[in-house]
Formats: structure tokens, C-alpha cells, sequence
């Protein structure tokens, strides 16, 4: 499988995404994604089924080592002790050390200053082999990579055609770190668009797959979460879909304004589009 350098990190370019699965479709869906090929995980604290993953990373005959699984810490958490704590009980609950540990969104009570180096204690003590960032503007990113002894892989950021983060890409690219996109088909509206079914229909595959394969194409990882076994395949076939230059500035010419999808508040910081 593809993989993209994201700092001292090796990760494969597509992974399942498994925010919204729950009980037993959480396990099933794990196990089938990884029957079928998929070798990058991700799940969150947040998400309140780590277990739930675990338990379907153990039912799927892939070898643990081939798969790369991330898991991440809400803001709550983030001071030294909490975070842990945190960290301990994720891989108590997940029966394994994740791969990456990210912080979830940045603390508005937390200094980095304090967060980040506990989170790199984390990888230094074992409970994870790569750290990395989430939902990081430019300016947080850097204050994090200047706080960090050593590398960040990612910042997973909200990435598809309709929000524009070539800035965040141009970032990262200097600093040797990857972005990892969320929402990469824009909860749905990736598979409606005109523009992604045209191209779609030249290339004999979906739009879904299309919009896949342009946030490959632009150097990031992506990933999809999906709840139907049918997609995993179809979503699967974007790491063999070569996009033509024309057809990448046709969608990367998609992008809004205000196209950003998740904002929450209270959490979230102003993004870098809405800074003044």
C-alpha cells in the first residue's frame, strides 16, 4: 500500500476513519476493512469505541505490525498527568500501543507548553511510536513543532475539495510532516458533484473514488469512514486511480470561501481562513 513520509512515520495513504461506529458495527467494520486490504486505522478517544476497534483489529488475520492505528486525546485531557492517564487507558481499551497518539483539538486551558512535552513522554516511554496534531491552525502548529524533541508526524485536519488547505499543505511539506484529512467526502457531497462525477465517469469509477485520489494526489492521507461494507472496496480503488493534472486543478478549483464543515464551538480556534 502507498505510503506517505509523515515525519519519522511511514503511514499508508488510506485509512479507515471510525467516528460514528458504534458496538458491534464498530468491530465488524474494522475486521471487514482490514479483510480487504486496509492498513491504517483511526479512532479517537472521543469516539467512545477504542474497545470496539481493538476488538476488530484481533478478529481480521492481518498481522498487528502491518497495520498502523491512531488514536487521539480530547482537550480535556491535555494536562501532563491527564493526558497520562489518558494515553494508559487508551491502550488498555484499544489491547494494544496505538502507533500514534495526536491531540485532538488544541486546549484553550492547557498550555502547549506543559501538553506538548507529555505527549512527546508518551513516545519515548513506549505508549506510542509517533505524535503528532489535530485540528492545529498554522500558527498552534508552529508553536507545537518548536515545543516538540521530536518529529510531528500529522496534523489531521477537515481536507476535501470544497475547503481550501494549500497553505496547511505548503506547511507541513516544509516541515516534513504529513496532513491527514477528515471528512475527505465532505459528509456526502462528494459523491452528487458534477464535477467529481464527470471525471468519475472518464475514469470508469465513482466520485467518491475520484475525490479520494485528488487528496492523494495533493500529497495527504485520507480517511474515509463509512459504515457500508460495499464502499470499503470502492473507496479502496482511489489508491490505483491516476488523476491527469487537468482533472486535479478542475477539483482543486471546487474550493469556497467559507467551505470549512466542522466548527465547533468553544473548541474549535479560528481557523486560519477567519483570522484577521
Amino acid at each position: 500500500m502507498k505510503t506517505v513520509k509523515a515525519g519519522d512515520a511511514a503511514i499508508p495513504a488510506l485509512g479507515f476513519g471510525t467516528w460514528q461506529l458504534r458496538g458491534d458495527a464498530a468491530t465488524d467494520m474494522v475486521a471487514a476493512a482490514l479483510s480487504g486490504g486496509w492498513r491504517h486505522v483511526d479512532t479517537a478517544r472521543r469516539y467512545e469505541n477504542e474497545v470496539e476497534v481493538g476488538m476488530g483489529l484481533r478478529l481480521s488475520d492481518t498481522p498487528r505490525s502491518d497495520i498502523f492505528l491512531t488514536t487521539k486525546i480530547w482537550p480535556e485531557d491535555h494536562d501532563p498527568d491527564a493526558l497520562r492517564a489518558a494515553a494508559e487507558d487508551s491502550v488498555r481499551r484499544l489491547g494494544t500501543e496505538p502507533d500514534m497518539i495526536l491531540l485532538h483539538w488544541p486546549s484553550k486551558t492547557v498550555s502547549l507548553e506543559k501538553t506538548m512535552p507529555a505527549l512527546c513522554a508518551l513516545a519515548a516511554d513506549g505508549l506510542c511510536a509517533h505524535i503528532g496534531v489535530s485540528n492545529f491552525t498554522r500558527p498552534l502548529l508552529a508553536r507545537a513543532a518548536a515545543l516538540a524533541d521530536r518529529p510531528l508526524a500529522t496534523n489531521q485536519v477537515e481536507f476535501h475539495p470544497w475547503l481550501d488547505q494549500s497553505q496547511m499543505l505548503g506547511l507541513l511539506a516544509q516541515r516534513g510532516m504529513a496532513l491527514t484529512a477528515y471528512i475527505p467526502l465532505a459528509k456526502g457531497r462528494a459523491a452528487t458533484d458534477p464535477t467529481l462525477q464527470r471525471i468519475a465517469a472518464a475514469h470508469g469509477t465513482s466520485a467518491a473514488a475520484v475525490c479520494l485520489a485528488w487528496i492523494m494526489a495533493r500529497g495527504a492521507i485520507a480517511i474515509p469512514k463509512t459504515a457500508n461494507p460495499a464502499r470499503l472496496a470502492e473507496n479502496m480503488s482511489a489508491m490505483d486511480l491516476v488523476l491527469s493534472a487537468e482533472e486535479i486543478a478542475q477539483i482543486t478549483a471546487l474550493a469556497e470561501p467559507d467551505g470549512r464543515m466542522v466548527d465547533l464551538p468553544g473548541i474549535a480556534p479560528v481557523w486560519d481562513e477567519r483570522a484577521a
